[in-house]
């Protein structure tokens, strides 16, 4: 794109950051501090997250009046911060909590020399998986063109892109050269195949290139891979940041020229209103920035990345410095410690080993290894006498002498999380906690969940996929691998294996993701080819469990379906999918 004194051009950042939910203070240093960046970088307009001021999503603390009142008044103190910093002349286009007489508002707000000279309220509130947004907010009926050296700027909120019709319909039909879309769009796996055409259709319908920019980090369960992008109306891609980091992605754009009056008033059920902060053109220039298209990561790679961060920002936006978690031998707690050393380094992470009389002597020595391996904290503590006087005061045996052994160590790893400050991590993972294959207030303790949603098929993917990228690197493999070749046992009896109480993990997981993720009865099981037997037993052991996964605690979402608020079941369910009926 050369020097053409034809066409109207503008730079345009997007401004990919990690804020805190209701951090306000810090929220709004970010943005400034990413604005000064982005006026250095000689930009016209830039570009934030959906609701970066409040961080997202907020949850119920929409509803507390102190802080959607703070949330207003921080957005005004914003932008005299912006102005104050020498960026007055950057349009800065934020998103925030709102509150007016009708209720509370998904806002996004344009900060121009000091002033909040647009605010727009999102429209369509998404009320599926994660999403509760209508719990919270009221929809906005009014979108506001800005033009901006010339260039006439509509904005769009989020799902007001995801939904057909609309803003963005009414956008194309009221005439706009620009739509720039603040995001707050969770990761699951290969999402970027769905949102690049998605946002490429928009930009047809809007008749205009639209800037997409997208929040990155953890919040609780959800994690963000922020992939923002500038897409052209004819699909081209001109722009993209990488996944899971901050960045700070600068596009120049150059728009043709319209002789054209765009319409205002009320446009497809919208009231258009159009202010303009300035017609002269930026004088022609010739773009010096290197074109940024990042490559989607692979779907290993960005699965892991996803876990990382999604640990990470847990464990820190909590205030915790360390993790401790149970040194089993296996794969899990394996997958769990490499991805915690990978979120927070070698020294924050304190694995124990908890040996019982039925521990093997090989998973003894994988833990070890495993710790060797990450070069983290390592202790080994025995269990054997702690398990002896429960089984003995009470004569457990069978399932209650298993169970007292994976409750012991979670009170073990409990007690030293309270002793030292460590947040406890639980290795469980999503095939487990679907059938029920784990010992509630045992190896379910803990504050996150790392792999909670990721199968066990997956798991070893990871492992072997984290091994191979060691070596790559000349780096030592971090996961044993006896850990990801022997197969998987509780071992709380003698002999026992995973097999012994559950199918072959690739058939469970496939019947898993048909029926979790994919929400199909047992004929459509059936249909699918799967043995009627085997569906019946699998289908009424997750059933079965819902009380366990509603106490598990919390882990990073990555698959369309995670357990939580994207799969909500009551405990008490006498329904059961079965061929006798």
């Amino acid at each position: 794109m050369g020097e053409n004194e034809g066409m109207p051009q503008l730079r345009i950042a997007l401004a990919q950051v990690n804020t805190s939910v209701g951090d306000l203070s810090g929220n709004a240093e970010l943005v400034v501090e990413r604005t000064r960046l982005a006026a250095a970088e000689g930009a016209h307009v830039v570009v934030f997250p959906e609701m970066t001021l409040t961080g997202y999503p907020v949850e119920d603390l929409a509803l507390r009046g102190a802080f959607t009142a703070a949330s207003k008044a921080a957005v005004d103190d914003l932008a005299t911060a912006v102005a104050d910093a020498g960026c007055g002349d950057l349009l800065v286009v934020v998103g925030y909590l709102d509150s007016d007489e009708v209720g509370p508002r998904n806002a996004v707000a344009a900060l121009y020399r000091g002033e909040v000279v647009a605010r727009q309220f999102k429209h369509h509130l998404p009320n599926y998986g994660v999403f509760d947004e209508r719990r919270y907010f009221k929809p906005g009926s009014e979108l506001t063109v800005l033009r901006l050296h010339g260039v006439d700027l509509g904005m769009v909120v989020c799902e007001d892109l995801w939904q057909d019709g609309g803003p963005i319909t009414a956008l194309g039909a009221a005439g706009v050269d620009l739509v720039l879309s603040p995001n707050a769009s969770p990761y699951e796996r290969a999402k970027d195949d769905v949102r690049l055409p998605l946002v490429a259709r928009r930009a047809a319908e809007a008749k205009a290139p639209i800037v997409y920019t997208n929040q990155v980090g953890g919040q609780d369960d959800l994690v963000f891979d922020g992939d923002s992008i500038v897409v052209s109306p004819d699909g081209t891609l001109l722009g993209r940041a990488p996944q899971f980091v901050e960045h700070l992605l600068v596009v120049d754009v150059e728009l043709p020229r319209r002789e054209r009056e765009g319409l205002d008033g009320t446009v497809k059920g919208f009231r258009v209103r159009r202010r303009v902060l300035g017609d002269t053109p930026v004088e022609p220039y010739s773009p010096t920035h290197r074109l940024v298209v990042a490559e989607p990561l692979p779907d290993e790679a960005e699965v892991w990345s996803a876990l990382v961060v999604g640990l990470r920002d847990y464990v820190r936006k909590n205030g915790f410095r360390s993790v401790i978690l149970g040194f089993s031998g296996g794969i899990d707690s394996a997958v769990t410690a490499a991805l915690a050393v990978d979120a927070l380094g070698a020294d924050a992470v304190h694995g124990v080993s908890m040996p019982s009389k039925y521990s093997s002597e090989h998973s003894r020595a994988d833990a070890a290894d495993l710790a060797r391996r990450l070069g983290c904290h390592f202790r080994v503590e025995s269990v054997e006498n702690m398990v002896a006087t429960y089984v003995d005061q009470l004569n457990l045996t069978g399932l209650a002498e298993e169970n007292i052994q994976a409750r012991v160590r979670g009170m073990l790893l409990m007690a030293l999380s309270n002793l030292e400050g460590h947040l406890v991590l639980a290795t469980g993972n999503k095939t487990e906690l679907a059938v029920g294959y784990s010992t509630i207030y045992g190896d379910a303790v803990g504050g996150f969940a790392p792999i909670k949603d990721v199968f066990k098929t997956q798991v070893w993917k990871l492992a072997r996929w984290r091994n191979a990228e060691a070596e790559k690197r000349g780096e030592t493999p971090p996961i044993p691998p006896n850990s990801i070749t022997k197969p998987p046992s509780a071992e709380l009896r003698p002999g026992q294996l995973d097999t012994d109480s559950l199918p072959d993990y690739a058939l469970l997981d496939d019947i898993l993701d048909d029926y979790v993720e994919g929400d199909r009865g047992f004929a459509d099981l059936i249909a699918a080819g799967f043995d009627a037997e085997v569906v019946d037993r699998v289908v009424r052991m997750v059933d079965r469990a819902e009380y366990k996964r509603r106490q598990y605690p919390p882990g990073t979402k990555i698959t369309f379906k995670a357990f939580g608020r994207d799969r909500r079941l009551p405990m008490t369910n006498l329904w059961r999918e079965s061929h006798r009926r």
